[in-house]
This record gives structure tokens, sequence and C-alpha cells, in this order.
């Protein structure tokens, strides 16, 4: 990740990179650190501030692609319970690792972003969820934290304003449907990680049957940028409506220089990111397919990828943006065990509370396997799409959108590789 060079106007790819300092003197000297917070906690309204982010166009960057601002004002201003900011921190999404860079190496413009967005919310007390794996960035940010309480940054009267916040860095044990916000807040209760029945929705009642908004690490991250430079400015770095500012993109799978990569909203189209960004095909081989969000992200066949990466250009064709984690495919891959693998990884994920997703997913998994087997017949093929498709938009979370979404368009744009195990023509290796 070394190589990796930052972009005209980039806002993280700079520091990722040119100094692997994590110290809170490196945030104070080269980034500005914590002048944005402390202009918002001495000159503007909770309000305003909202505001500020709303103009910015700065949509969620955990996956569904919300705008911030719009989360932060279902906040109920007037509220007897306390309220509370939860950062997802949880990034199980396969193929995505842009905020663990950010924890990794720029820990404390999370936590001011923390700062500003519990300000505006009015909660006093903030909860980092990490998931379980990132054992390394949960102790840099327990130390960022630390520093910041020893400077004045949180605690009591930060900055000599009337403003208290803590922070905490709550551990997660591993499970994907823990980046599901209602799961997590389950999960930071300590509940059993599963999700909620919507509404009431975490805004009324969330962490602790509380008024509570929760935020992806990226697009806290983004706040201190946004309150600098305003977000009108924020705003025009996107090369699309609705979307303003950069996007992180994990770019992985059969590239020359995959790495986290900066680029504007809108700003690409999907073959561009791989040819200048990833360098192109790795060993030059032919490009067979891209999962443009995600394994949960429907894939794209090679002739699809003259497109805009942005939200609602990628749903125009029928996947999604996702996490901004793209995976590129080779020639040489096998897409029936690839689907088989992301099969099984949503089976074990389920946490097995909807019927449609708990026996959907184990049964497609078990219909993959017999195909590679060459047990399967031509009617087990149109069988695992039916069932695919009677999992989708019937669970009570997206896991089981997640889970069917890939089974339908693997099926759909690469028919005959299944077919070709189906008819003996090709066998498991």
């Amino acid at each position: 990740m070394s190589e990796v060079k930052a972009s005209e106007g980039s806002l993280f790819i700079q520091h990722f990179f040119k100094d692997s300092n994590r110290a809170l003197s490196y945030y104070l000297e080269k980034m500005n650190g914590y002048q944005a917070a402390k202009r918002v906690l001495t000159e503007l309204t909770p309000d305003q501030v909202i505001d500020e982010v709303k103009k910015a166009n700065l949509r969620g960057r955990g996956g569904a692609g919300f705008p911030t601002g719009m989360k932060w004002s279902f906040i109920p201003k007037q509220s007897e319970k306390p309220k509370y900011l939860v950062c997802n921190a949880d990034e199980s999404e396969p193929g995505t690792c842009k905020d663990r860079q950010i924890m990794r190496y720029t820990p404390h413009l999370l936590i001011e972003g923390l700062v500003i967005g519990s300000y505006a919310i009015g909660c006093k007390h903030a909860y980092i969820y990490i998931r379980g794996e990132y054992v390394r960035e949960a102790k840099l940010l327990d130390e960022a934290i630390q520093e910041a309480y020893a400077k004045g940054y949180l605690g009591q009267g930060i900055m000599g304003s009337k403003f208290d916040l803590d922070i905490t860095v709550h551990r997660g044990a591993g499970a994907y449907i823990c980046g599901e916000e209602t799961g997590l807040l389950n999960s930071l209760e300590g509940k059993r990680g599963e999700p909620r029945v919507k509404p009431p929705f975490p805004a009324t009642s969330g962490a602790f049957s509380c008024p509570t908004a929760v935020n992806n690490v990226e697009s806290l991250a983004n706040i201190p940028f946004i309150m600098r430079m305003s977000g009108e400015s924020f705003a025009k770095m996107g090369k699309i409506d609705k979307s303003g500012g950069t996007r992180l993109i994990s770019l992985s799978g059969h590239v020359k220089k995959p790495g986290v990569y900066e680029v504007m909203a809108g700003g690409m189209t999907l073959r561009q990111i791989i040819q200048d960004l990833g360098g192109g095909m790795l060993g030059d081989k032919r490009l067979k397919a891209v999962i443009p969000g995600g394994s949960s992200a429907p894939i794209l066949t090679a002739d699809e990828i003259d497109v805009i990466y942005d939200v609602e250009p990628l749903q125009k064709i029928g996947t999604m943006m996702g996490s901004a984690a793209i995976m590129v495919i080779h020639e040489d891959t096998d897409l029936v065990k690839l689907l088989l693998r992301i099969t099984k990884f949503y089976a074990h994920e389920s946490c097995g509370q909807c019927t449609p997703c708990r026996e959907g997913c184990h049964w497609m998994e078990s219909l993959l396997h017999k195909m590679i087997k060459g047990e399967a017949k031509m009617q087990d093929l149109d069988l695992l799409v039916e069932v695919a498709q009677n999992i989708g938009g019937k669970t009570l979370c997206a896991l089981g959108d997640a889970a069917a979404g890939p089974v339908i368009s693997f099926v759909k744009k690469f028919r005959p590789e299944f077919e070709a195990y189906i008819k003996g023509q090709k066998k498991y290796a």
C-alpha cells in the first residue's frame, strides 16, 4: 500500500500513506486536528452543524448510502432519555478494508468526527463498536482516546466549552450480522446479536431503548473535513448529484495493485478504477466479472463495467455500491466455486431468526455442493434461483438480500458454467 499516491483533492489517502505516525501530535500539526471541533463547540449550534452536513451531501459510507445529515435530524431534539451516537466499525463485509485504515492511521480523525456528531445530536456518551478480529485497531483506538482525554478533547468541558463527552470502544465477537445496525445495538447491550423488528427505528428507540444514531467509520471521519471546508465545498467535490466528497474504495482480486484508493464521488467508472488505479488485470489476463460492492452485491460481467461508480448508476444496472469494495475476477476463475464460497459464508453468518434466511441459505449451499459434485439435475438450477427469490425481501434485515442477490445474478449471467457441472462437462477439482 505504500505505493498508493494521493489524488488531487484527496482527504484521507495522503495521511494514510504519507506518514504512519498515529500520535496526537501528528494529527494536530499535520491535519489541523480538533480545530473543526473547537469551532463547532464554541461558535455553532447543533442545528447549524446538522444543516452543514446536509449541504455536504454526505451519504453513509457503510453500505446503505443514507444521507448522514438527514439521519441526525431524525434524533428528537427534546427527549427525557439520553441520546447515543454509535460508530459502526464492524466492517465485516467480505472485500472491505477501508475503515481499518482510518482506525489504524488516523484514529483521532474518527474521534473528532464523533465529538462533532455527538454535539450535533446531543449525545454525552458515544460508542465505537469494532469487529472482534480488529485487535490491533481496537488497541490503537483505546490509546488515541486516552490521548484525547489527557489533552481535554474528551471528558468534561471539552476545549473550554460546556459540552461533555465520553467514548467507549466495544469489541464485537466476530458476527457478520452485527454489522446490521440493530443487530449491533443488541450486541452492544449484551444481548444476542440479531436484528430487531422495525419500527421503532434506532432514531427513537436504539441503544438502551434511547434515541440513537448509528454511523459508519468513514462517514464520521468525513465530518471534520466538512466543518473545515463548508458543506457546499464538500458537496462540490462529488461529481454526481446527491453524492458529495470522496469515497474510499477497497480494491481486491485479480488486479496488479490491490489496495485502498480514494476517488471523487462519482468521478470514475469501474473500468477506470481497475485500469488506472489497480494497474490493470493481474497477469494481463482477460477480465471475466466484477463484484462492485462487497460480496453481497450482484455480479457484473466484463461488458458492464463502463458505469459511473456511484450509488444510482450502479442501481440502474441491477447492482449496488454497498461498502465500495470492488472484487475483480479474471478469466480462469470458477464462478460456481466462488458462488459456493459466498453462499457458505452467508449460511454460516445467518443469525437464524428469519425462516427464509435460516433455511434458504443452507438450502442454496446444499444445491451448489450437489452441482459441483455432479449429482444435480437441470431442475436443481431453477430450484436454486427459486429459493433465492423466496429469501430476498422477506427477512428482517438485509442479510437475506445479501445472500440471494449473488445467487440470482451469478446464475442469470453465467448460467452455462452451472450447466457444465450438471451435464458432466466439468468435474470438481
